[in-house]
């Protein structure tokens, strides 16, 4: 059952952020309008569009949030790889869990850190600009070292 409503959620978000989507809600609704004056503006004229869109937009809701929080956890688990694969602090899997607090502290904590690497990001920027032309007469020098081959990507292991 979880896999039917998930193909569903999923092809349903697609259908419905599509243009011919739109088109087709705002001909519902100028159609809707134009019977106005043939209804006398009733209350059950004004019924029947607000009843439809309040039973499109619950379940919309649930059909759309299903297969938000799939794309959100793809790409938790898409980061996650990043981060185990690259120099990147592990700290930070699995840091969607924190409540709001926790990561309002862990953005602090991230900025101060990414301020300071920038005071030592421009140190050694302008150190490298003043050594610049001794590694251009350097690297005229010395011969092209050869690329080194590229990694092989490693299949997600299973725990």
């Amino acid at each position: 059952m979880k896999h039917l409503f998930a193909r569903f959620a999923t092809k349903a978000s697609e259908w419905a952020g599509k243009p011919v989507t739109f088109i087709l809600a705002l001909t519902v609704v100028v159609i809707w309008a134009s019977l106005g004056p043939f209804f006398d503006y009733s209350e059950t004229w004004q019924l029947i569009i607000n009843t439809g869109t309040t039973i499109i937009t619950f379940l919309m809701v649930f059909v759309l949030q299903n297969a938000q929080t799939r794309d959100t956890r793809a790409i938790q688990a898409k980061l996650n790889e990043i981060i185990l694969t690259s120099h990147a602090e592990n700290r930070f899997i699995g840091i969607e869990n924190l409540d709001e607090e926790e990561l309002k502290r862990l953005n602090e904590l991230v900025a101060k850190a990414a301020e300071g690497r920038g005071e030592r990001e421009a140190c050694r920027t302008s150190e490298a600009a003043n050594a610049e032309p001794l590694k251009k007469a350097e690297a005229r020098k010395r011969p092209v070292a050869a690329k080194a081959p590229k990694q092989k990507q490693r299949p997600l292991e299973k725990s």
